[in-house]
């Protein structure tokens, strides 16, 4: 039995991941968030959701509905239906099935999730400073990641 090349060996170490230094970043950040989060009263999901939300009210897609939701935050009916009832009861969006087909579901900002938005901005710039986060380092980290991100979900 050989012994396998060091090459190989360092391949295999985790620090060497990406797909690790991805995952470790990710939970620090959403960690990082999360007294911004509790201020608002959102999970992290919750606040993805109201992200696109606050972008539709300045760009409505043509439907606003649970799918095309799902679709700009890749994730399922399944995961977001409970996320979103729970936006509700905050009364911080509506919910309404489609008189044309009761599977679609549309959504709307109410005016208390509409001016949550104001309390955004401050809390996360001040996040991001007590963090150290130099702006044009993150844009460009965003933008390099973005750009994975669309490699790995392009088709094959």
């Amino acid at each position: 039995m050989s012994k396998p090349s060091l090459a190989l060996d360092e391949a295999l170490q985790l620090d060497n991941q990406l797909c690790f230094k991805l995952y470790a970043a990710s939970r620090a950040v959403i960690r990082g968030y999360k007294p911004m989060l509790d201020q608002l009263g959102l999970t992290y999901p919750q606040y993805l959701a109201m992200l696109v939300l606050w972008e539709w009210q300045r760009q409505p897609p043509a439907l606003p509905t649970v799918k095309a939701l799902g679709e700009r935050l890749l994730l399922d009916s399944g995961t977001l239906t409970p996320l979103l009832k729970r936006l509700d009861q905050l009364g911080l969006l509506l919910r309404k099935r489609s008189s044309a087909d009761e599977r679609e579901v549309h959504l709307a900002l109410t005016d208390a999730g509409q001016a949550l938005r104001e309390r955004v901005l401050p809390l996360k710039q001040q996040l991001l400073c007590e963090h150290g986060v130099n702006l044009d380092e993150l844009g460009e980290l965003r933008d390099r990641v973005g750009q994975l991100l669309e490699r790995f979900m392009a088709p094959r």
